[in-house]
């Protein structure tokens, strides 16, 4: 017997919602067991077994021998890229979250299909969402041109389990022997010197040395997993002499494989601080775990300051989420400060002067379970004191918000932060 329409327009709308919040919960859960328990004080920054922790758990060793020059705002950072690709020999390796077109996206695009022309084999992965805002007519360039161009997981039905783990990294090597990581994306926005509101305030790191192949290395893995091919060999990866006295690793992280390692990374080091924790970060959502890390260091009598973006702001709702948490850190002697001129978009955590890390890692859900980031932490005490520099002329262009402004709040303003931390783990 014939069921009636109703009964089979009924069924289908039920198959069609399971499918759906079947989607929606892949996506929203962690591929891996999530870190839940605080982490024992066992050491101090830069002792030996501090050391032998970060190389160990993380993964690659920490490497003696490189030279790290940090770039500040687009002014610096587009040129000094942009240098390295028009002179590569052999390969270009490039891995980003952001390329929109402009005047920046052509810049880059004829750069790279230049190169491409000359005979250097260039490879290009770019986020399928954080590249939504690049005309075909550029990929059509540089394509023609010999550039090979892959999506990362762009929409399909064997990615909808998955659409919501991004890649976030932001990786450019060059005869894999110059390497540049940070918070950039290829973008007008970030052009110019964080003069206003249209130009934003990030840094960027220029790298040589053996570290170089560590950060080649997390590229190829991501290569190979969206094209198929292994590219191996001296082109990729060469050997590579010291080029300084600088001590450094690059670290990974995915849902696919050790999603909490960047997580990881941020408790050893505030577990280890002694005096100083300066973040810089252009969102900052901390769970309850990594904010009662926070509290302990701070109680043990370690200062932290923060840095996050002010009334410029490209998400709103994360902001709002960032401020729900703030509670505890204030009461605890945090001092938190808003940048004023333009959206802060920088991500570097410096640890008692010694530890630099920087990449594409936000102190956020996000970053330290859904996307794929990478990371590079130097270890160096002159590196280390540059970046304080940095990191107090940012503050002396924010405004900072006490426990009493906190907690001075309008009630309406209090429930829309409440009512955005409750989607905290997507942002």
């Amino acid at each position: 017997m014939a069921l009636p329409r109703k009964r089979i327009a009924w069924v289908a709308g039920s198959v069609l919602a399971t499918f759906a919040l079947t989607l929606i919960v892949l996506n929203l859960l962690p591929a891996e067991q999530r870190i839940e328990h605080r982490i024992e004080r066992l050491y101090e920054t830069g002792s030996a077994e501090y050391f032998r922790s970060m190389g160990i758990l993380l993964g690659p060793p920490v490497l003696a021998g490189n030279q790290v020059v940090a770039l500040q705002n687009g002014r610096e950072i587009f040129p000094a890229m942009l240098a390295a690709i028009r002179g590569a020999k052999r390969t270009i390796t490039f891995e980003t979250y952001i390329y929109w077109s402009g005047d920046i996206g052509q810049a880059f695009a004829d750069a790279l299909s230049g190169r491409a022309r000359a005979g250097v084999r260039v490879h290009v992965l770019l986020d399928w969402v954080g590249s939504q805002k690049i005309e075909e007519r550029l990929l059509e360039e540089m394509r023609k041109a010999g550039v090979e161009i892959h999506l990362y997981r762009p929409l399909s039905w064997y990615h909808l389990a998955r659409m919501n783990n991004r890649t976030h990294r932001k990786l450019l090597v060059i005869d894999g022997s110059v390497g540049f990581t940070g918070g950039v994306g290829i973008a007008d926005k970030w052009n110019g010197n964080a003069e206003d509101p249209d130009h934003w305030r990030d840094s960027h790191f220029r790298v040589e040395g053996p570290v170089v192949a560590q950060m080649q290395a997390t590229f190829l893995d991501n290569w190979t997993k969206v094209s198929g091919e292994i590219q191996h060999g001296a082109d990729y990866l060469p050997s590579i002499r010291p080029a300084a006295d600088t001590r450094a690793q690059m670290f990974s992280s995915s849902p696919a494989g050790g999603a909490a390692s960047v997580q990881l990374m941020y408790l050893l080091a505030t577990t280890a601080a002694t005096s100083t924790i300066d973040l810089a970060s252009a969102y900052f959502v901390p769970d309850e775990l990594t904010s009662n890390a926070l509290v302990a260091a701070m109680r043990r009598g370690v200062r932290f300051r923060l840095i996050v973006p002010g009334p410029v702001n490209d998400m709103t709702v994360v902001s709002r989420a960032s401020r729900a948490t703030w509670g505890p850190l204030l009461a605890a002697g945090a001092e938190i400060h808003e940048y004023q001129p333009t959206m802060f978009h920088c991500k570097v955590l410096i640890i008692d002067r010694l530890l630099v890390s920087v990449g594409s890692t936000n102190f956020d859900p996000r970053s330290f379970r859904l996307n794929d980031e990478a990371n590079l932490n130097v270890y160096d005490a002159a590196f280390a004191a540059s970046q304080v520099e940095v990191f107090e002329r940012d503050l002396a262009r924010s405004r900072r918000v006490t426990l009493a402004d906190w907690q001075a709040r309008p009630w309406q303003e209090k429930l829309v932060d409440w009512g955005a931390g409750l989607v905290g783990v997507q942002l």
